[in-house]
């Protein structure tokens, strides 16, 4: 039976976080005067964000045991022309999921963050980001509007700019940041011009009334040239998607930006931000349908960031940012399935990689906790026995990110590998290849962190750089041996393990091939067979799993971690050997294609050149030089020549006036002659 949710109760999920942030955030810090300590600012935010995940859940209830939905305006802001601009609520299957994700994400990160922060002078600060954060991400996902998703999405840049830099007089943070917000201004660019587009063509922000005219625009052409509109609205808006969900070549900022507190790469990096342009090409389906060229583009973008940042996982030593690649690699998959029309499998890999993600990212944090604030994986090892609900809920995180059978993340990786072989894009080919390594890619980097971190021999005293650590923030100086995290840490761990470990078995079916997405997800499946495809072969999780026993990308993540336990367990000479023998592709790696380099030294000065050369070619010689101060000059070199016949002597000016008259008179009665003597 369907029916409608209430607007009052959806409006309390992205606001309870948003009054959590305004108290702990005003109240709690300087700013307004530290009224309220720790405990309440804590406690604000904390209640805030339950209130959120306990309605999204029994909005998600609704929305899949009654059929219920919800697409209305809660708020006229104005109207331009016959343009309406306001905010509004869409919530189906797609939402509803995102919902339950994001909340429950960021509630584990909030009670996690009591932990971690807890000798930090920001701690109050920090949760009034966290929250804020929480608020900007609901807006996003909850629009049905394409100008409260910008803004969600703008809010969301900003909010982990502040985040990023939380630690504002570490130099490093800062340059992370500002990387993080200029990159991705270059992807929103994209991504406005994708929506002034269907504001000029379609006349609508509205998702509904601009997929209702979706079949309209894909008949007309982009003015000038001979490419399909809608193509061209598809790639802007996916460009936009390339920066936020850190795609090539705009995903330089994300490794980076694990220069902030371990607790904002689990919620932004891993669960939330980064996903916003899955989500957002997910919610675009109806119009990435009709243009092959625009999925193609998509499809391989993804592919190259699946392979080549994995690649760039396997020679980190920093523990965040193992987990930091393998999340652009991630993401990448999620792109790849997007691309052939897998869009139900891309969120569902989403939602899966948002529970074994977030707990990999907390469990580095309880990691780098534990070892007194060292983040160098060479200088860990056996750290197993002395922390063993992290080592137990990292394991069972790594076992998922690799795709091991019955766990998560195997449902939905497989289901990404097997989507792209069903393909028949121009890209599929490459596509499937790329997914395929990245399998044994992604279980040799997972591995190779864990034993380096959990198992072998013990390390952490031989650490050179033991005082100083990159999350040094928190005071710790002296020796100590590894000890557990306390219970604030390690139990938000071990609520993330159980999704990472079970949802996926739950929920593939209705999921993929359910009703779960109908209304929310659009596929030509004439056009784009894949799901059905998928459909077919598909009898049940259990027997899935079974099949992948025998299959193709379960040998090669056996494969990966068998690799990696000989190489950093076995025969630790191996890797140095290798890395000897093949040094220029380590130093290419090492250096990440070199992609900052280019921008830095290529683009950012060819950019500081061009506006150089408009401030002094146009602004200073032109605009200045020549229209303000040439006129100006201009006048006064004429008035200095006026001003010489300007004597004060009587008789200059009579004789003047004589001379005056004397041309007028020679002109009157001159000209009539000479125009009568031409003319003849």
């Amino acid at each position: 039976m369907s029916q409608t949710l209430s607007a009052s109760t959806l409006l309390i999920v992205p606001l309870a976080p948003l009054a959590g942030a305004v108290l702990a955030g005003v109240l709690g810090t300087s700013f307004g005067g530290n009224w309220i300590g720790r405990r309440v600012s804590h406690s604000v935010t904390i209640l805030g964000v339950l209130i959120a995940f306990v309605v999204s859940a029994m909005t998600l209830k609704s929305v899949v045991a009654d059929g219920a939905r919800f697409n209305e305006t809660i708020y006229n802001w104005m109207v331009v022309g016959g343009l309406k601009m306001e905010i509004g609520f869409l919530v189906d299957g797609l939402t509803a999921m995102m919902m339950c994700v994001v909340t429950f994400v960021s509630l584990m990160v909030h009670l996690y963050t009591i932990g971690y922060m807890e000798e930090d002078e920001g701690y109050n600060r920090f949760f009034a980001y966290i929250s804020l954060f929480t608020f900007s991400m609901l807006m996003l996902v909850m629009s049905n509007n394409l100008l409260q998703l910008f803004f969600g999405w703008e809010a969301v840049g900003l909010v982990s700019y502040l985040l990023i830099g939380f630690w504002f007089n570490k130099p490093t943070a800062i340059f992370a940041n500002m990387k993080a917000f200029l990159v991705n201004r270059v992807g929103d660019f994209g991504f406005i011009l994708g929506i002034s587009l269907i504001v000029a063509y379609a006349g609508t922000l509205n998702y509904a009334e601009a997929f209702a005219k979706a079949e309209a625009l894909s008949k007309l052409s982009f003015p000038g040239t001979e490419w399909m509109l809608i193509t061209v609205i598809c790639i802007c808006l996916f460009i936009g998607a390339m920066g936020k969900s850190a795609q090539f070549p705009l995903h330089v900022w994300l490794p980076d930006s694990m220069e902030g507190p371990t607790p904002i790469s689990a919620l932004i990096h891993a669960a939330t931000m980064v996903t916003a342009g899955i989500f957002m090409v997910a919610r675009m389906s109806p119009m990435f349908e009709l243009s092959e060229t625009a999925l193609n583009f998509v499809m391989v973008i993804g592919a190259i960031t699946a392979l080549f940042m994995g690649f760039l996982g396997i020679i980190q030593n920093d523990i965040k940012r193992v987990v930091a690649y393998s999340t652009l690699s991630q993401l990448g998959y999620m792109t790849v399935a997007l691309g052939a029309s897998a869009y139900s499998v891309a969120v569902f890999h989403l939602m899966t990689h948002a529970f074994f993600k977030a707990l990999l990212f907390l469990a580095a944090g309880s990691v780098i906790m534990g070892v007194h604030h060292n983040q160098d994986i060479r200088w860990m090892g056996g750290l197993r026995k002395y922390m063993p609900i992290t080592w137990i809920t990292s394991l069972l995180g790594s076992l998922a990110l690799i795709g091991t059978p019955l766990f998560s993340g195997f449902y939905s990786k497989d289901s990404i590998i097997e989507a792209v072989a069903e393909s028949h894009l121009p890209g599929a080919g490459f596509a499937h290849f790329a997914v395929l390594a990245g399998v044994f890619v992604t279980a040799f980097y997972s591995f190779r962190m864990y034993f380096l971190v959990f198992h072998g021999k013990e390390r952490f005293d031989q650490n050179p750089d033991a005082h100083h650590g990159h999350d040094d923030h928190h005071g710790h100086g002296e020796h100590h041996s590894p000890h557990e995290s306390p219970w604030v840490v390690t139990l938000p761990l071990v609520l993330l393990a159980i999704p990472s470990v079970v949802i996926g078995y739950f929920t593939i079916d209705p999921m993929l091939f359910g009703e779960f997405f109908k209304g929310a997800i659009f596929v030509d499946l004439e056009k784009h067979p894949a799901m059905e495809e998928l459909a077919h072969a598909f009898h049940g999780p259990m027997q899935m799993a079974i099949h992948a026993l025998t299959s193709l990308p379960l040998l090669l993540a056996v494969s990966g971690v068998v690799v990696a336990y000989v190489f950093y367990m076995v025969k630790p000479e191996w890797p140095a050997a290798i890395k000897r023998t093949f040094m220029p592709v380590f130093t290419l790696l090492e250096n990440k294609y070199y992609m900052d380099w280019f921008n830095e030294n290529v683009l950012a000065r060819a950019t500081r050149m061009l506006g150089t050369g408009l401030w002094k070619g146009g602004d200073q010689a032109i605009i200045d030089g020549t229209l303000v101060n040439g006129s100006w000059k201009l006048v006064g070199w004429v008035s200095s020549v006026v001003r010489r016949a300007q004597t004060g002597y009587l008789y200059h000016y009579a004789l003047s006036m004589i001379l005056g008259v004397f041309v007028l008179m020679t002109y009157f009665v001159t000209w009539p002659m000479i125009t009568q003597w031409l003319n003849k």
